[in-house]
């Protein structure tokens, strides 16, 4: 089985409907060297710091690195990339009105690695959403070339449909080669894994993934990249970090230290500097704050 390429120039329609039947694809050099090279300079002494995993599963040569969004401004870039949130926005409209930011991490493995079991990252939640609900449209950047021998993700076209219980024949499995600058996108139901890398240099991937804006956050964007730092960012990187209420009545606080006859209820964005959501977000997002 091979895996569909598109080109940067693909529409979001385009990206949506092959996401749809194959539940995966490769999107052909997106950004440039210079591009990942900035990235790679910014993102690069947090993964020197960062411990490999402690379980097979998370990779024993494999560092994983998070709160993205805080620590590198290219890495933002990335997130409000307009053709893939447009695509992200493509693929989860009918579960959705708005998305948000699900996870934001560079993916290491080292020379050794073994290869990751195949999953469905929509175990996150585990098997509680019903299976026609599709929760997931998830990134990874390639900041290296990725190649059978160093560990390109392997990925199983077609399995977002196939039933939970059900596995691969080796022959189905395909992997995710691509240049240095393209996107593997794949979705939350389709079976894949990080491959083995049998090489002697390092395959680094940056993964950030989006979800229906009604679930909580694999990575908790609140602690990861929080209001003081939140703050300075644009509109809508901050309504997909989740400063903004998911549906009518998801996300609203009260500020624990006002002793005022101020608002009790206050929408997220006013944690970050903002008075109301967006009003072109719809007039629900509104309604509690009139």
């Amino acid at each position: 089985m091979t895996l569909t390429t598109l080109p940067a120039t693909a529409t979001p329609e385009e990206v949506a409907s092959t996401l749809q039947a194959d539940g995966a694809l490769i999107l052909k050099d997106v950004i440039g060297t210079d591009v990942v090279d900035q990235l790679n300079a910014e993102v690069r002494p947090f993964i020197d710091n960062t411990p490999p995993g402690h379980d097979d599963f998370l990779g024993k040569t494999t560092k994983r690195t998070g709160a993205l969004a805080a620590r590198s401004a290219t890495c933002r870039e990335l997130i409000l990339d307009e053709l893939i949130v447009a695509s992200a926005r493509e693929f989860l409209g009918p579960y959705t009105r708005k998305i948000i930011l699900h996870l934001t991490q560079t993916i290491e493995i080292g020379p050794g690695g073994a290869a990751q079991s195949i999953h469905r990252d929509r175990y996150a939640w585990g098997k509680y959403l019903p299976k026609e609900i599709e929760p997931q449209f998830n990134t990874i950047w390639a900041l290296t070339d990725f190649t059978k021998e160093n560990g390109a993700t392997q990925c199983v076209p077609g399995s977002q449909t196939w039933h939970w219980r059900d596995e691969p024949e080796p022959e189905q499995i395909c992997q995710a080669e691509m240049s240095k600058g393209s996107v593997f996108i794949y979705s939350g139901s389709v079976l894949h894994s990080g491959g083995a890398n049998r090489s002697n240099a390092p395959r680094c991937g940056l993964n950030i993934t989006y979800c229906l804006g009604w679930l909580r956050q694999e990575e908790n964007q609140y602690l990861s990249c929080p209001p003081e730092i939140a703050k300075d960012f644009s509109a809508e990187l901050q309504d997909l970090l989740g400063y903004t209420q998911g549906e009518y009545a998801l996300g609203y606080y009260s500020d624990p230290y006002n002793s005022t006859s101020g608002r009790e209820i206050l929408p997220p964005e006013h944690a970050v500097g903002r008075q109301t959501p967006r009003p072109e977000l719809g007039d629900a997002a509104l309604d509690n704050y009139k």
